[in-house]
């Protein structure tokens, strides 16, 4: 299963080991993916906030080529792998995007938001940089479940993996915090099953108002 980029690299997990390792992780992590960009809509300029090592842009890349496509990142091993893998990503954290305003028509916020002591504070930046009307994603994950199906397919070391989560979003909390935002909802879905407690994930897609 994913592991998040961002956390401590004490006993370092990276993402591109465990994507390179295959098997059922690899398949979800393609199936959310996959999700995500159905997500995108008709934007052509996408911002990625906290791109990890760069996986979903390397997709995006290859998916929309005729798309504008940047990531931002805070750690500096995130950044350096992402260039050299001749990502397009600049440094830059959250809480201060190095853009102006109203760059973009989607920003992905994947798995970011659960690392965050101030999340309301990065989600009006993200929409200081989106245009009026542009697109926002929001994936963040169910901590329990994930820990219980890496104990199942006996991935132990992600299991008890530190990953720096500050808090269990759900998406009540998720819906609320947009409205406060700025944003209106226009699509929430949990996956791979309909119940948040059952899932691995929860994805919003919501508007600039």
């Amino acid at each position: 299963m994913p592991v998040d980029a961002g956390a401590s690299r004490h006993g370092t997990v990276f993402q591109r080991e465990q994507y390179a390792a295959g098997g059922i992780g690899r398949a979800y992590w393609d199936y959310r993916d996959e999700k995500i960009i159905a997500g995108i809509g008709d934007g052509r300029r996408i911002l990625d906030v906290g791109c990890g090592e760069g996986i979903l842009l390397e997709k995006l890349a290859a998916r929309l080529p005729g798309c504008e496509i940047t990531g931002v990142d805070l750690d500096p091993v995130n950044i350096r792998i992402c260039r050299e893998l001749g990502l397009p990503v600049v440094e830059g954290g959250a809480y201060g995007l190095p853009f102006p305003d109203g760059g973009f028509d989607t920003v992905l916020f994947i798995e970011v938001v659960e690392h965050l002591s101030e999340p309301e504070r990065a989600l009006a930046e993200i929409h200081r940089v989106l245009r009026s009307g542009g697109r926002l994603v929001v994936l963040f994950p169910n901590d329990l479940a994930f820990k219980l199906a890496r104990l199942a397919t006996f991935k132990f070391r992600e299991a008890f993996y530190d990953a720096g989560h500050l808090r269990q979003w759900t998406p009540y909390d998720m819906r609320k915090s947009l409205e406060r935002s700025g944003f209106r909802t226009v699509r929430q879905e949990s996956i791979p099953l309909p119940v948040f407690a059952l899932s691995l994930h929860h994805l919003v897609v919501a508007e600039k108002i």
